[in-house]
């Protein structure tokens, strides 16, 4: 029994990450055109969740967490707006280094992994019914 419920605990630290990646993918996206706030300023930086595999003792397994988030470091979009009034000296202004298809596919696999999570849960939970309907038997 106690297999099904290691299953189960490590199963729900998954469906955990996945939804703190989907948070931080969901806030990428919602960033996307935003502009810095004045003249010369930067916009929003695209965050870079990761994850951490974590010996846990008590299951005497690796269960993931979320780790550290990082943000790109990559050149931030540069659109000639003079009259926006973040513009620089060159009217420029800096726009996020987010990439929307970048940001849905993204979306899209942690959407999956967080889908495989559950089916693990589902079988997991059907199995543990099944086994408990064997012993009563």
């Amino acid at each position: 029994m106690t297999d099904f419920s290691n299953s189960l605990k490590i199963a729900a630290t998954g469906l955990h990450a996945q939804s703190a990646r989907m948070r931080i993918i969901a806030e990428n996206m919602a960033n996307a055109s935003s502009a810095a706030k004045e003249a010369g300023g930067e916009p929003y930086r695209r965050r870079i969740p990761t994850f951490e595999a974590v010996y846990n003792r008590e299951l005497a397994a690796h269960q993931v967490e979320i780790g550290k988030v990082s943000y790109d470091m990559s050149d931030f979009q540069s659109r000639y707006e003079p009259g926006h009034p973040a513009a620089d000296e060159r009217g420029y202004v800096l726009y996020p280094n987010v990439n929307s298809l970048i940001e849905t596919m993204d979306m899209r696999e942690a959407q999956r992994t967080y889908e495989a999570n559950l089916n693990v849960i589902s079988t997991s939970r059907a199995m543990l019914g099944g086994t408990l309907d064997i012993l009563r038997g």
